[in-house]
């Protein structure tokens, strides 16, 4: 099993930022790939980013490109989610989510593990 707990949402103004974390535990760190999903209600859950086990590789929507950016430290068993320039579409719960050195899959059935979740709300 892996827990997950995010941390670092909250409310901010239209082109802030914010920093999104996920402490992971309960397996090596440095075996599970990483990604961040969102969702609002009524809609599906969305793919945000994601980061392979291995930290060599990336996977962003393009919605978020040049505006977040997924980082992990294997030291700390955190994965970041740096969002920047923020939007009030990008208003949704973010979670995080892990899987056993998978693929940086974009569906959420590519990932056994879920947090749960963190708060991001942007105004206008």
């Amino acid at each position: 099993q892996v827990q997950l707990v995010e941390s670092g949402g909250g409310l901010v103004q239209a082109r802030g930022s914010l920093s999104l974390s996920c402490a992971a535990s309960g397996r090596p760190f440095g075996f599970l790939t990483m990604a961040w999903f969102r969702q609002v209600p009524g809609k599906e859950r969305e793919f945000v980013a994601a980061i392979i086990w291995s930290g060599t590789n990336t996977s962003y929507r393009d919605s978020v490109k040049g505006r977040f950016t997924i980082s992990r430290d294997n030291a700390k068993n955190t994965v970041y989610l740096q969002v920047n320039s923020l939007k009030p579409e990008d208003t949704a719960v973010y979670y995080c989510a892990a899987r056993l050195m998978g693929d940086m899959g974009r569906n959420s059935y590519d990932y056994a593990y879920w947090g749960q979740g963190t708060q991001v709300t942007v105004s206008s």
